[in-house]
């Protein structure tokens, strides 16, 4: 089963919109599709863990907190946490190597920072 991304509502959309120009066919979801916008972090991780995705935010402060206590109830597909400090172009590239070197299960209950 191929990556599935979804970004969290305080991600730098300029890098949903770079990862999707390098491979057009990944499947990024952005936080307006989803309806993030205004939910706390339980309710972000819970659509995205519904679809599948893993999450993509530059919430390092709060969200590894609520990941802990949100994957004592279930399973979640993993979050990727990027550094605000962190290049739009570094996080793209990162991204996109890590699409076609993995399957979704990899991150399962994992956080992930990025830079890698």
């Amino acid at each position: 089963m191929r990556v599935k991304f979804q970004a969290d509502a305080d991600l730098n959309q300029d890098i949903v919109k770079g990862v999707r120009r390098r491979i057009p066919e990944i499947d990024f979801q952005t936080a307006e599709a989803a309806g993030l916008e205004g939910l706390d972090d339980q309710e972000v991780l819970a659509i995205a863990a519904d679809e599948y995705r893993i999450l993509v935010s530059h919430d390092r402060r709060t969200m590894a907190h609520h990941f802990g206590d949100f994957i004592s109830g279930r399973d979640c597909p993993g979050v990727f946490l990027i550094s605000k400090r962190t290049g739009v172009r570094e996080a793209i590239d990162e991204i996109v190597l890590v699409w076609p070197a993995s399957g979704a299960v990899e991150y399962l209950n994992q956080i992930v920072t990025i830079p890698l």
